[in-house]
């Protein structure tokens, strides 16, 4: 049984769930409203764009398809984190709207920093992520104004 075990790292853009961070706070931006900041900002996670994502899963079918006695895991990611105050003010930027920001008291629990080592998949599958962070906020942004009204009857 051949085996490829793939983790993603904070996978984002168009169609992403509306509970997650980045659809978060560009409906928060649009209405006006306060962005919740957990801590200081210096937390980080490896944004992926969801292109990236699928080009890794393309290629590691046919990773498995083409060899035998497969048993790997590997990490599909950006190899970059990105501090959520950066994050907060490059949807600020993408949105064209000044984040005032609601500083809170750090989340029991949260993880400091996500960071995917992509060396293995590098090796493996060619896995190169081409797509910046501000490069994935514009596309998700883009399909965001372009299903607004579709957006607006989801539950949030």
């Amino acid at each position: 049984l051949d085996i490829l075990n793939l983790r993603f790292f904070t996978v984002f853009g168009p169609r992403q769930r509306p509970d997650l961070a980045i659809h978060k706070f560009v409906r928060l931006l649009e209405a006006g409203e306060e962005i919740p900041m957990f801590g200081d900002g210096s937390t980080a996670r490896d944004y992926t764009f969801i292109g990236d994502i699928v080009s890794g899963i393309v290629s590691s079918i046919n990773y498995v398809q083409s060899n035998s006695n497969v048993f790997e895991i590997l990490n599909l990611g950006n190899h970059t984190p990105v501090k959520l105050k950066d994050m907060i003010h490059a949807v600020s930027d993408v949105v064209g709207v000044e984040a005032r920001i609601k500083q809170l008291p750090m989340q029991e629990g949260d993880v400091d920093v996500t960071f995917a080592s992509i060396e293995k998949a590098e090796k493996l599958l060619n896995y190169y992520p081409k797509t910046s962070f501000k490069e994935g906020l514009e596309k998700f942004y883009q399909w965001h104004q372009k299903n607004q009204e579709t957006l607006s009857r989801s539950p949030k």
